[in-house]
């Protein structure tokens, strides 16, 4: 059996890993309506999501205290709960990422949470109120972000429709950058959050403490490692929803982010593990249905639900299966 403490160092470098992945496999969510409108360029959008990426990770542990203490018991899971997960979450961030899907991150490692604790102390270990507070938040967001991205589209649509298109581009291509920073920040607020709280269950459990705490460096930690892998950028899925699934233009891409952002705000202020990738693609569509039903490449949009319905029963098993290997291992 392998040392407690290095089973500790595995996860806390796991979880990393992971963080830097999740912000690799989401820059999309930040970024690619103001690249796919021209707004910025690849590398200023980056940069800036980067950052913006970091200071929003620095902005509160609400959503990590419910990713650690609010959907299974800290108390009934072990290290190899907590590294099967992480690496079952990886592994499904790695294959999404390669075939261009931008499938959710939060729900791969919160569905695995689930998949390994189960495999570690059986169904009994799960917390319903806090599993169903996360589903409620999955079924709802996507329904929430399109109709917020629909009605603020027409909104826009209406105040400006005395403008011409070179007034409304010229001003939109600024209040681009300003909503593309807003998003930046809310994926920073809410994704680097969920990595927080797994590496403060590896402690709680490490060091068998009575409360969930979420210490300064593990908050410092996860958000430069988001940082940085936003930093390097995850082309193929901007391509995806910048370019593939709506045709955007500056006001559109303006629309779809604060939209994104103003909703995932709200969730992370209250503690919810909400999916930055469902909010931001389920805006983008609602932007373009604003224009017209058939503005949206409902294929392409399928796709990616099929992704999203795929990624909790997928997760749920590939976490249980790694953790029953691993305690078989150890």
């Amino acid at each position: 059996m392998p040392d407690s403490y290095i089973l500790l160092l595995c996860v806390i470098v796991l979880a990393v890993v992971f963080d830097f992945i999740n912000g690799f496999h989401d820059t999309a969510n930040a970024i690619a309506t103001s690249v796919s409108t021209r707004v910025l360029s690849p590398r200023a959008a980056v940069i800036m999501a980067a950052v913006l990426n970091l200071v929003g990770a620095l902005s509160g542990t609400a959503v990590a205290k419910t990713v650690g203490a609010g959907i299974v018991e800290s108390a009934s899971v072990t290290q190899i709960t907590i590294i099967s997960a992480l690496l079952s979450a990886i592994i499904w961030d790695i294959i999404t990422w390669y075939f261009g899907l931008p499938t959710s991150s939060s729900h791969a490692l919160l569905s695995s949470i689930v998949g390994a604790a189960v495999a570690t102390s059986g169904i009994s270990v799960i917390i319903k109120a806090g599993v169903y507070k996360v589903l409620l938040g999955l079924i709802l967001s996507p329904v929430l972000a399109f109709g917020i991205g629909y009605f603020l589209m027409q909104f826009l649509i209406t105040l400006f429709r005395n403008s011409s298109p070179a007034t409304v581009n010229s001003i939109f291509n600024r209040m681009q950058v300003v909503s593309a920073a807003y998003m930046a920040f809310s994926h920073g607020s809410n994704d680097a959050q969920k990595t927080m709280g797994i590496i403060s269950m590896a402690l709680v459990s490490y060091y068998k403490l009575s409360s969930f705490v979420v210490p300064v460096w593990v908050i410092i930690l996860c958000a430069v490692a988001m940082a940085m892998g936003t930093a390097f950028g995850g082309w193929r899925i901007i391509k995806t929803l910048g370019a593939r699934l709506v045709n955007l233009k500056p006001i559109h891409g303006f629309a779809a982010e604060t939209s994104a952002a103003t909703l995932i705000e709200f969730a992370s202020r209250i503690g919810l593990p909400l999916s930055t990738t469902h909010v931001i693609s389920s805006t983008i569509m609602g932007v373009g249905a604003s224009k017209r039903l058939s503005a949206v490449r409902w294929g392409v949009g399928g796709n990616i639900i099929m992704a999203w319905v795929l990624t909790i029963p997928a997760c749920v098993v590939l976490a249980w299966g790694i953790c029953r290997l691993g305690m078989y291992l150890v």
